[in-house]
């Protein structure tokens, strides 16, 4: 029977708190089996068979064919509803800023890639559509990405590199193909594409949306800011003008940047100025935006300004020509029909193409999460990596290279009032104009140009540097998986950075695991409430009875681990007593066997003077010693040091007693410590694996030895049925020594040595 009273709000004036009301609960004292008959525990299951889900997913009815189209293709959900007049003024504003940010920022990263930057155009063409189609997100924008394409340009470099398509010149000379050179880096990175967008389906088809969960996000915010400075050492020779030698494996940037450091002596002046003056433009108009981005309706769309103006001064002051200012080159107008990407590529691709995938789709998610957290809807991670997967797919068979969504564009395409992808549908068009007519026009465009934008665009990445101080206030283990993946990534590049801080982060879990935080726990006096007591000063230790707490499951990782705390922390040595244990048996059976002797040498000798007398013809009476022992019931035995011996050859044995502070009168432990009860807390255990279920069991056996009794306290009805399957209940422990709670486990024991009246304030009534 419970009975429950609760009281209102009111003030304590005396203490200066306010008391969110009080409660006052009486009922019956709950361990496992009474629980389990007052609960009506039942046997049922509640999830569906496997029988019943297979019929489930091969039905076949109207409603269901129209939820699975509905969940594949979410376009065909939202557009039928769209509120044409409240948001088609908003998206279009949007989309056309965002359309205009994608013809600067797709060719600069194609650059990034080693590509055309035609190609950076069709990128941010075709994903755009398919994505408006299939994506969850009303906000992002896909496209080209620093990160993703310096990640693709580090495959075509390594496949396609210059030096594998060298022409003999005039007067011995040697010059690249470049026509042949940029066809064949196209085939690597089409490839490349559609093998990561396969990834990205298959792992999307198969609900694996939550594996981007493993990639926290220290570990993206150092591995982004990694590429940052891939990115920035990357560019360094378009602004300078310099052809420094390419360098692969670890250490390649470290290489690269010496090398641009070799030689700055032969820096193209025009290039520099041209790379400053376009660098100081765009961050000086960009801080502007930042500033008045409340007051203008539309941010300056500077970056455009800077390539038109830019090519359009090249163009008429020769800079081509006259100062070898190294420009875009030919922009091929309109598209060129799909191909299939080359197959016989992948097996060399495939480690590539994977990092590609999770690195794309762990951007796309976070970012996606970011603006459905602060709109008020939901992104489907399933239906994101599928939509990203097609993306890639489709795209690579028009010549596109891997996409993901960016933080720049989608701020934009947010910021100014951005509801729907109809705004990516409207930048699309924008871009399909400038690949169908204006493409041409950029064609003397300076690639050191493109390189400012990208720096430029590198600024949010680089803020991630203040991750640092707060992290170090926050959580050094978190500190610790940033610095790991940046300095990886820096050291080791792009794809083996991602494979060591990815098993670094699994190694923190591990750990954290592994080392767990043990504590003793203690009540505060006149509630229910069992706290450490380490870091509560009013918890105060029950006599006689230790909580031990464990902060992390118990498994095979840390069982070992358990149980040795377990002894710290309740001051019981289980070893050392058990060894006492056992010295004190061989003890007593020397001390029995030297009795037995000195028994038969007295008797040997009384059967000798009673021959004598009787010889002798005088017959004395000789004391039996039985008699006196059981007549007087006392004896000297002095040099037994107070131990009780048996007559018998039994194994029995006596162990040092020690009046425990809470035993009742004939109630004592074998524990030096005064500890007569264990209670073991294993409330935040969610599983219990065998190793555990072995661990527990020997708690029970080893320290009932030596008198000190286990109880458990606060276990899972899911912790229970394992325990159960895995045989764990038994006589010796059965389900009345689980409890549903450490106060229902520290009542039992008070009732159990009749010390219901004991001096230490444990509240039977509970009472806040």
């Amino acid at each position: 029977m419970v009975v429950c009273r609760f009281c209102s709000t009111r003030r304590n004036m005396e203490d200066g708190y306010t008391t969110f009301g009080e409660y006052v609960v009486h009922r019956e004292v709950l361990d496992e089996s009474r629980l389990e008959t007052v609960a009506q525990k039942g046997t049922w299951s509640t999830k569906p068979t496997v029988s019943e889900r297979m019929k489930d997913m091969l039905r076949c009815s109207v409603s269901q064919v129209k939820n699975v189209i509905l969940t594949w293709i979410p376009i065909l959900s939202w557009l039928p509803k769209y509120p044409f007049r409240e948001n088609i003024i908003s998206d279009l504003m949007s989309g056309c800023s965002v359309g205009i940010m994608h013809l600067p920022q797709g060719m600069a990263y194609a650059l990034l890639a080693s590509l055309r930057p035609v190609l950076g155009l069709y990128s941010s063409l075709y994903p755009v559509l398919v994505y408006c189609i299939f994506g969850t997100s009303r906000h992002i924008s896909i496209g080209t990405f620093a990160v993703i394409s310096i990640m693709v340009g580090s495959v075509t470099e390594r496949l396609a590199p210059d030096s594998n398509f060298i022409l003999n010149g005039t007067n011995g000379s040697e010059i690249v193909n470049l026509a042949a050179r940029d066809s064949y880096r196209v085939q690597v990175a089409c490839s490349l594409t559609v093998l990561s967008g396969i990834f990205q389906l298959l792992l999307g088809l198969v609900k694996f949306g939550f594996m981007v969960t493993y990639l926290s996000e220290p570990l993206i915010r150092g591995y982004t800011t990694a590429s940052a400075c891939h990115v920035c050492i990357s560019q360094l020779k378009y602004l300078f003008g310099v052809k420094p030698a390419r360098f692969v494996g670890p250490f390649a940037l470290v290489y690269t940047l010496v090398e641009i450091c070799r030689l700055l002596p032969q820096t193209k002046i025009p290039e520099l100025v041209v790379s400053l003056v376009a660098l100081a433009v765009l961050i000086i108009v960009k801080e502007l935006n930042d500033c008045y981005r409340q007051k203008i309706p539309l941010p300056i769309p500077i970056e455009l300004i800077v390539i038109i103006t830019a090519t359009v001064v090249t163009y008429f002051c020769g800079l081509n020509t006259d100062y070898s200012v190294d420009v875009v080159g030919e922009i091929p107008t309109g598209f060129k029909p799909p191909r299939a990407p080359d197959t016989t590529l992948f097996s060399q691709l495939i480690g590539d193409a994977f990092a590609v995938a999770i690195v794309g789709y762990a951007i796309n998610i976070s970012l996606g999460k970011t603006f459905a957290i602060k709109h008020g809807y939901k992104v489907n991670s399933n239906q994101e990596l599928v939509s990203l997967g097609l993306c890639n797919t489709i795209g690579g068979f028009f010549r596109c290279y891997a996409v993901t969504s960016s933080m720049s564009r989608s701020l934009v395409q947010e910021s100014t009032g951005g509801k729907t992808q109809v705004a990516g549908m409207i930048s699309s068009v924008i871009v399909l104009i400038a690949v169908l007519k204006i493409g041409s026009l950029f064609e003397d465009l300076p690639k050191a140009v493109l390189s400012t934008i990208v720096f430029v665009n590198l600024k949010g990445m680089f803020k991630q540097f203040m991750d640092l101080p707060m992290l170090w206030k926050t959580n050094k283990v978190d500190l610790l998986v940033w610095l790991v993946t940046f300095i990886s990534t820096i050291l080791l590049n792009l794809d083996l950075g991602l494979a060591v801080s990815i098993g670094f982060s699994m190694l923190t879990i591990i750990f954290k695991t592994q080392l767990p935080r043990y504590s003793i726990l203690g009540n505060v006096p006149g509630t229910e409430l069992y706290l450490d007591i380490d870091a509560y000063k009013e918890a105060k230790e029950i006599p006689g009875i230790k909580i031990f707490h464990s902060s992390a499951t118990i498994n095979f990782t840390n069982a070992e681990m358990y149980l040795e705390s377990l002894q710290e922390k309740s001051g019981i040595d289980i070893g050392k007593l058990q060894t006492e244990k056992k010295k004190q048996e061989a003890k007593q059976r020397r001390e029995q066997e030297k009795q037995k002797k000195r028994e038969k040498d007295e008797a040997k000798k009384n059967r000798l003077n009673k021959n004598k007398d009787n010889q002798n013809g005088v017959v004395l009476s000789t004391p039996d010693t039985d008699s006196d022992i059981s007549g007087k019931g006392q004896i000297n035995w002095g040099y037994h040091s107070n131990r009780v011996t048996s007559d018998s050859d039994s194994d029995s044995y006596e162990v040092f007693t020690v009046d425990s502070n809470q035993g009742e009168g004939g109630k004592k432990s074998s524990c030096r410590s005064g500890t007569h009860s264990i209670i073991l807390d294993v409330s935040v255990t969610s599983s219990m694996d065998t190793v555990a279920v072995k661990t527990l069991k020997n708690i029970f056996s080893d320290f009932g030895d030596v008198g000190v009794t286990i109880y458990l306290a606060g276990c899972q009805a899911c912790v229970v049925e394992q325990m159960e399957r895995a045989n764990f209940f038994s006589e010796a422990v059965p389900k009345s020594c689980l409890f549903v709670s450490v106060h229902d486990a520290v009542l039992h024991i008070f009732k159990k040595l009749g010390q219901e009246d004991n001096d230490f304030d444990v509240s039977c009534v509970t009472q806040m």
